[in-house]
């Protein structure tokens, strides 16, 4: 019997200390590379997008792989390839990500959502728009990380 998935995630992840790293043309560029990393282990980037200090991707995520393998996968392999291919030193993502289920009718709520990362951001910061989504989501924010 094959094995039958649809799980879909939105993963959210920062550049280290949340530097604005990726300006309009790495995001051009990196975006359809990590596409290409999510494609490479059988899964599906349906949109990824952000702003300076982060991504967010809604991904098809295969039966085949955890979601932790999968965001280690992107944010390695993106570093590499931005260290190699950009001349920015020090590139880095933050340790650690947000990665939350989304049903098949909200999905084109989150498309939405994140191809209007830029005008969203005119409004509020990124530590208040995860925390909302941690909230949401039911998840208590470490102190640690958002002072609160």
């Amino acid at each position: 019997m094959h094995s039958y998935t649809s799980v879909a995630i939105h993963v959210v992840f920062a550049t280290k200390e949340r530097r604005r790293l990726l300006d309009r043309e790495l995001r051009e560029r990196v975006f359809p590379y990590m596409n290409g990393i999510v494609r490479e282990h059988g899964g599906d980037a349906i949109t990824i997008g952000g702003v300076e200090d982060h991504v967010h991707g809604l991904i098809e995520l295969p039966s085949t792989i955890t979601i932790a393998r999968l965001v280690q996968e992107i944010k390695g392999s993106s570093s590499r390839w931005i260290n190699e291919t950009w001349p920015r030193r020090g590139f880095a993502w933050q340790r650690g990500y947000g990665a939350f289920a989304v049903c098949r009718s909200k999905r084109d709520a989150v498309i939405r959502y994140i191809e209007k990362q830029e005008a969203h951001h005119r409004r509020i910061g990124f530590d208040e728009e995860f925390v909302r989504m941690l909230r949401v989501h039911g998840i208590t924010p470490d102190s640690r990380d958002f002072g609160g």
